[in-house]
């Protein structure tokens, strides 16, 4: 863990530390939107599982509040035009989570405990399970989830902090979660900016 935070320590000592900064500050904004603007944010993230985010944010531009006023048929056609792996089932889940849409962001705020809010989306945001729920909730202000994708992982596995799991079951999930809680602690981060700063470690980009 030492090299690791040493890592995560010069970079924030670089011009890296302005530009997660900014993201963050991009998301607390976003959260502080209304209802359409935060179903544009899960729609996003409904299209990255499994597909590029960057594609998946030129779409969302495209887009815009056609997440939420295209019809199922011109939505398919949209995101197969943009080249989407997945658009049948991609505007699948879009259309089902639209009776979400104008109430989203009361029904997130009404949870005291921000795990009961992710469990929320979980269990009644279809094609979201914990990594893309954390990556959404993160998107629009929320600080304490960890964004557990396959190239966290390679990262942890690499420095040896985790063996690469076969599966990333719940349980697994929030184990992974729990040792990047103590990672943000001994670095003085949050998971949200953590999460910024390794994937940039990881992929050089940082992204939301």
């Amino acid at each position: 863990m030492e090299g690791l935070l040493k890592q995560l320590d010069s970079l924030k000592r670089s011009s890296v530390k302005k530009t997660i900064d900014e993201r963050m500050e991009e998301f607390r904004h976003a959260g502080r939107q209304d209802s359409r603007s935060i179903f544009n944010e899960l729609s996003y993230c409904l299209l990255t599982a499994n597909f590029n985010a960057i594609r998946s944010m030129m779409i969302q531009k495209e887009l815009g509040d056609g997440f939420s006023t295209f019809p199922e048929e011109e939505l398919v056609s949209a995101l197969r035009k943009n080249g989407h792996r997945f658009p049948e089932a991609r505007a699948g889940y879009i259309m089902e989570a639209r009776r979400h849409a104008d109430t989203i962001k009361q029904t997130l705020e009404s949870f005291s405990d921000d795990n009961d809010a992710r469990e929320w989306v979980v269990n009644n945001i279809k094609g979201l399970g914990f990594k893309e729920a954390s990556h959404f909730l993160r998107n629009i202000g929320y600080e304490n989830f960890a964004i557990i994708d396959f190239h966290i992982i390679d990262l942890l596995v690499r420095y040896k902090l985790i063996v690469k799991p076969k599966t990333l079951t719940k349980n697994k999930y929030l184990e992974i979660e729990q040792l990047l809680r103590e990672l943000g602690m001994k670095s003085g981060l949050n998971l949200a900016e953590l999460d910024l700063y390794l994937w940039y470690i990881e992929t050089g980009k940082i992204l939301k």
